[in-house]
Formats: C-alpha cells, structure tokens, sequence
C-alpha cells in the first residue's frame, strides 16, 4: 500500500489563466474560492511543468479541501496505481454529466465506480461470487462489473444494469473515498479517445475544468493500459472486458483458486 504525504503547490484561476498569487497554506477560507488548486503528493518527483512550493501541510488537509470540491458537486483530477483519473460523486447525477462534458466522452460508455472498502461494494452491487476472490483481487489494478443494486444513482449508466468497481491500491484514493462515505465515478483523465496519463502535466488542457488536481508524481504503469476489466455478473462465469495491466494474474486467481470458466457467449 502506498504511504502519502503532501506538499501545498500553487493556484490556479479557474478559467485557466496564470495564477496571480501562491497559496501560503490551504485551509477552508481557500477551498471556498472558485479557483482550481494543484495539490502535490509528498515527494513531488514529477517532470512536468511546477508551481513553486510555499508550504508543507498535512494530508487531512488536502483530502478536506478535496472531499469539498466533490461535495460541492465539483471535477478532481486523482492519482490511481494504474494511470491519473477524473473523479465526481457517483450519486450527484449534475456532477457525473459534469464529467462526460469535462473529457467529451460519448454518453452511451459507462463510468466505473470506485470505493474505499470491499464491504462498500456490496451496498452498490448484486455479488455473485465468494468474498474471498474480492479479496485477492483488491485493492488493485482490477475493475470487476457486476450486476447494479437499486441504491446506485439511477442516472449513472441508466442504459445498463451492470457496474464496474474498483479500489485502487493507492493510500490517497481509499482514504478519498472513505472520507466521502459514498462512491466516486471514475474516468481516465484524458479527452476521450487519446492517450491515458500518467503525469499530471500529460491532462493540463483540463485544469482549468476541475476543481482540484492531485499530483502524485509519475505512476508506475507506463503502459498506460488501465486496470483489468473482468465482467462476474453470471455465475461461476467470467468475461474479460478490457485486458488491462493486470490480466494474467486476474485470470490466474479467477481459474486456478475459484474455478471460474471463461463466458464465451455474446450478449
């Protein structure tokens, strides 16, 4: 699991423009103002573009300011252990249209879910497989589609039944969602059909459409497939989605420890 400690970087007006001033601490007051703030993981190792540091501050302060931002209905740019995502609560319907304008994504392709904890995955989806194969799968760089429950937001995905779900083995993202207490819906951030990122600066065309940017430093997965997709909406049955960075261990655990059979059958 990765550890996170932070570094306040500067401001960033919210339409885009150069910032006139540098932020000296964050705090409430600063959350308030209608500016997008570029936040930076403790060591800042990034080779992009950055803005001069003022002053160090803790985590809880820069996951308040964050959790605001999306309380407040608001876009963040976040860091997973796969590649940098967008992120808005999944159950506020204007944030999730928010988020389709923000990467001009067709309407009619899903956004996952993500969660801070297995027990969470259970309020949002029907699961038909043994809590133990959620175990071995996550956190990690897996997003497993199962059959929706009625107490996710009906307009998230209204054109299908099934949800995909992750938890990324990143400290920063299951402590983000944990402290919103409901889920985030979670994109690449990218416009879509272009290359997934893995640097903040790679996404600096949208900065001035979110309310807070994370940067966590260069992610690791430099291919910059994304998480594995697997579908276990059927019973004893799997259906690989997307192959992702992670697929022949997915399957490894899928086949070999529960049994599971590949679903061939095209719906």
């Amino acid at each position: 699991m990765r550890s996170f400690g932070f570094v306040a970087a500067g401001l960033i007006k919210y339409r885009g423009s150069h910032c006139s001033a540098v932020a000296g601490r964050l705090g409430t007051d600063m959350c308030k103002e209608p500016k997008t703030k570029l936040l930076r993981l403790y060591p800042p190792t990034s080779n992009g573009p950055t803005v001069h540091q003022e002053t160090q501050t803790d985590d809880s302060e820069v996951l308040s300011c964050t959790v605001k931002a999306l309380k407040d209905g608001h876009i963040v740019a976040v860091p997973t252990d796969t590649i940098y995502g967008l992120a808005c609560l999944a159950q506020n319907s204007e944030a999730v249209k928010k988020i389709y304008e923000v990467k001009e994504r067709n309407g009619q392709k899903p956004l996952a879910i993500c969660v801070g904890e297995i027990q969470d995955i259970y309020q949002y989806c029907k699961v038909k497989v043994k809590e133990g194969l959620l175990g071995d799968l996550l956190p990690g760089p897996v997003t497993l589609v199962f059959e929706r429950s009625g107490k996710l937001n009906t307009n998230l995905n209204p054109f299908t039944s099934l949800v995909g779900v992750r938890i990324p083995d990143h400290a920063f993202m299951r402590r983000l969602c944990q402290m919103c207490g409901e889920p985030l819906a979670l994109t690449s951030a990218n416009i879509s059909s272009t290359t997934s990122t893995v640097e903040v600066h790679e996404f600096q065309e949208l900065w001035s459409k979110l309310a807070v940017v994370v940067d966590g430093g260069p992610i690791g997965d430099e291919t910059r497939q994304g998480s594995t997709v697997i579908d276990l909406s059927v019973s004893g049955k799997y259906k690989v989605i997307r192959p992702g960075c992670a697929l022949s261990a997915t399957l490894d655990v899928l086949e070999h420890k529960y049994g599971l059979s590949e679903n061939s059958k095209e719906e």
